[in-house]
């Protein structure tokens, strides 16, 4: 149950359609199912406005099925997964109709919600090679009901690319910073927007950037106020954060 949908509950109750009893039996269905290998939690929409995500790497094809079947019989409208393969999609699909988007590795069962977020979330990238972790961001806050826009390949080696799009930086709610190499990007955004800022470290970059310790170290140590820094290519993260400000209007 989402917390619309709990509201909704109480004000049936409030306004006599339904009966309190009928509302308690509502409220105590299981919080979540085992599955033996998996415990799906079906309150997390309710406890924290989203739905549980199914994190696919480290799990076989079938326990991922398992656990997005359950979550759509239980009527959650739209199941998250990330770092899905190709091999479990291909299995997967025999059974549910998810679409798969191979760049990012991620999957989605269910329709995409409407746009409720309360502006823009920008996602910029340093380069082409950072793209795959931009669009797990972008799926992910897009997957949570915020409107996107994408910015790619406007990194400091030719940073008139990005000064070419200060309109799309300056009426951002969010921005996602994107990049890999020594991560400069964030930084240059950071000086530049009025809104919180996330910078992605991404593992892209020759040896001494060490799978991306690099640029997270580079962000890390942004003097650009407003930068906060999520794991190396933790897109998942960071579109999930974006949108949990997107949406804090009226809270």
């Amino acid at each position: 149950m989402e917390q619309k949908e709990l509201m909704e509950l109480l004000n049936k109750v409030s306004n006599g359609q339904i009966m309190p009893s009928e509302a308690l039996l509502k409220l105590k269905e299981e919080p979540f199912q085992d599955l033996g290998f998996a415990k799906v939690d079906y309150h997390r929409a309710l406890r924290q406005g989203t739905a549980e995500v199914i994190f696919g790497a480290g799990k076989t094809p079938e326990q991922i099925f398992k656990i997005a079947k359950a979550m759509q019989d239980k009527g959650q409208k739209l199941v998250l997964v990330t770092r899905l393969d190709q091999e479990a999609y291909e299995y997967i699909k025999q059974y549910l109709p998810l679409k798969y988007y191979q760049e990012s590795k991620v999957g989605i069962l269910g329709d995409m919600p409407e746009k409720d977020g309360d502006g823009e979330i920008l996602i910029a990238t340093g380069g082409t090679s950072d793209i795959p972790v931009a669009e797990e961001a972008a799926l992910t806050a897009e997957a949570f009901g915020n409107e996107i826009v994408r910015l790619y390949d406007v990194g400091v080696a030719g940073i008139h690319r990005l000064f070419a799009n200060l309109d799309n930086i300056m009426k951002a709610r969010v921005i996602i910073a994107v990049a890999g190499m020594e991560g400069a990007l964030a930084s240059v955004i950071g000086g530049l927007a009025d809104c919180p800022v996330i910078a992605v470290p991404t593992s892209i970059g020759y040896g001494a950037s060490f799978g991306g310790l690099s640029a997270l170290l580079s962000m890390l140590n942004s003097c650009a106020s407003g930068v906060s820094v999520v794991n190396i290519d933790n897109g998942f993260g960071a579109g999930f954060l974006a949108s949990r400000i997107n949406h804090l209007e009226g809270k």
